[in-house]
């Protein structure tokens, strides 16, 4: 196959995938930078690792390991009295057939200690146990039976495990501030270490979400300090949802 006709080939498949990828689709992913307003600059290029295989309508998948890129936005650092602010989006989805560019919203963000703490049994660790028969908690609450095969919330099933975390469709949390469309629906979404319905900052207290993405300008996350610098450590684990995509130029 010449160069030409290879370019076509994966232009054609770039496009199927795009218009496959339905809005609200859920990205699990795992930051590759940290994220700080005392060193991040407008322009910066920032990355996430896709931490789950993301099944999609037509059958095919994002497969883990796909990276999400974007760019830091804006950055208020903290100054007299007045706490820190940083604005950054995601905008291209690179897996390895090719580059698409996306528009993502921000569902729920976890820190570094969160991330680890999912993935640790009740109990501890037990060398007698292997990891496929582990219970976990979610971040968010949503217990995981491995050995049981199956997820549950107060005392419903809501999802099961797959290798590399869990599928299940996502649930509203009201008192969070986060609600599923009627376009989203049952679909089975990669949820990773998350629960079907966390919303928000887990374990980053001094973090606020001022904007999750979908006003304007799309896609552009505003996370803010309560009080002093913004500070996500590498490491942190995102619950992205997509918003729109396109094959990119």
């Amino acid at each position: 196959m010449d160069v030409a006709l290879r370019s076509t080939a994966l232009w054609v498949l770039l496009l199927i995938l795009a218009f496959t990828i339905p809005a609200g689709t859920i990205l699990p992913v795992r930051l590759d930078f940290t994220l700080s307003s005392t060193k991040c600059k407008p322009g910066e290029i920032i990355s996430a690792r896709v931490m789950q295989d993301v099944p999609l309508p037509n059958g095919g998948a994002i497969r883990a390991g796909a990276k999400v890129i974007g760019r830091i936005v804006n950055v208020t650092a903290a100054s007299d009295g007045h706490p820190a602010s940083l604005s950054l989006r995601f905008d291209t989805l690179e897996t390895s057939e090719g580059k698409l560019s996306v528009t993502t919203d921000l569902r729920a963000i976890a820190s570094f200690t969160e991330v680890e703490r999912a993935q640790v049994p009740l109990g501890g660790a037990d060398r007698g146990t292997p990891a496929n028969a582990w219970t976990t908690v979610q971040i968010g609450g949503d217990v995981v039976y491995r050995g049981g095969g199956y997820v549950v919330a107060h005392g419903e099933r809501v999802g099961k495990p797959v290798n590399g975390g869990v599928l299940g469709p996502l649930r509203s949390n009201p008192e969070r501030g986060c609600t599923v469309t009627s376009d989203v629906g049952e679909a089975l979404q990669a949820l990773w270490l998350f629960s079907s319905d966390a919303c928000g900052t887990y374990d980053l207290t001094n973090l606020r979400i001022r904007r999750a993405g979908p006003a304007n300008p799309s896609g552009e996350i505003i996370l803010d300090a309560a009080k002093g610098q913004v500070r996500v450590r590498a490491g942190a684990g995102l619950l992205l949802s997509m918003n729109d995509s396109a094959p990119a130029n």
